[in-house]
């Protein structure tokens, strides 16, 4: 599995390189894509197709290649394959078959944008949401009580209206980072509120261009929750050293222990005065 460039070409690694230049077989989600890349780097190879419409069919070719003793790298357009991308099922299939698989690291579209993000912790990734509205909000929904960041894909002619759907079904109070064409020309990464995100969109056509990746923090602790988590934390604490009523009161409750001991501590500076 072969990660490569998400937009410049050179964000690849030698060992990838070398893996394309000696594998029997590439298998790619786009040819032309591909070729672009391979002849870029001066390789001569001729890729196969394996895209999301032949997947089940180009597998047979991989495992009839793979039976013969050939190495098979696989490639998706752009970053890590298997993650949005074709190339899972064949991987679950190479796995249960007991044909060893091997990850190329490189290029990832999910990890660029977290990396520019300034968000640290847990996260879900969601990926593409559905393309029509009343199914995306309902995708939507599911994750409107997550507690960590979500990170999305989107593709330009839907990130208007996904934004919309983003703020009506989350709430426009959340953070959100806009990563646009990373590692491309026009790369760009922009931080605001749900709120005003659709209007600074808007206010330029050209910030719709391109692929993105978004990062909407995650659902904010109720205020009911904090309340019940704070009366547990102080019930422990009466009876308990500080580290064991932050554990104790962590699993109770379900907050997180970061946030729990900074409130035990508040709790027993009060206790002492």
């Amino acid at each position: 599995m072969v990660a490569t460039p998400i937009g410049n070409l050179a964000d690849i690694s030698l060992r990838a390189l070398d893996i394309l230049r000696s594998a029997d077989a590439i298998f790619a989600e786009d040819t032309r894509v591909t070729r672009a890349l391979l002849g870029h780097h001066g390789i001569e190879a001729k890729p196969r197709a394996l895209h999301a419409h032949n997947e089940q069919r180009a597998a047979r070719e991989v495992f009839d290649a793979l039976d013969a003793g050939r190495d098979v790298a696989l490639v998706s357009d752009a970053g890590t394959p298997g993650i949005s991308d074709p190339g899972a099922r064949v991987v679950h299939s190479a796995l249960t078959a007991g044909i060893d698989v091997v990850p190329i690291p490189g290029a990832s579209a999910l990890a660029a944008a977290l990396s520019v993000s300034g968000r640290q912790g847990p996260f879900a990734f969601v990926g593409f949401l559905p393309s029509k509205r009343a199914a995306r909000r309902r995708t939507l929904e599911d994750w409107r009580d997550f507690p960590h960041a979500l990170v999305l894909y989107e593709a330009p002619h839907r990130i208007l209206d996904c934004m919309t759907d983003l703020a009506d079904v989350l709430g426009g109070d959340r953070d959100v980072v806009i990563a646009r064409e990373l590692t491309k020309i026009f790369e760009s990464v922009h931080a605001c509120r749900l709120a005003d995100a659709h209007e600074w969109l808007a206010a330029d056509s050209n910030r719709q261009r391109g692929e993105f990746v978004l990062i909407v923090s995650g659902a904010p602790a109720a205020e009911d929750d904090e309340a019940e988590a704070r009366r547990v934390l102080a019930a422990l604490l009466a009876e308990l050293p500080v580290k064991t009523a932050v554990k104790l009161a962590a699993t109770i409750t379900g907050a997180p222990r970061n946030a729990l001991y900074a409130v035990a501590l508040e709790l027993d500076k009060a206790r002492e005065r």
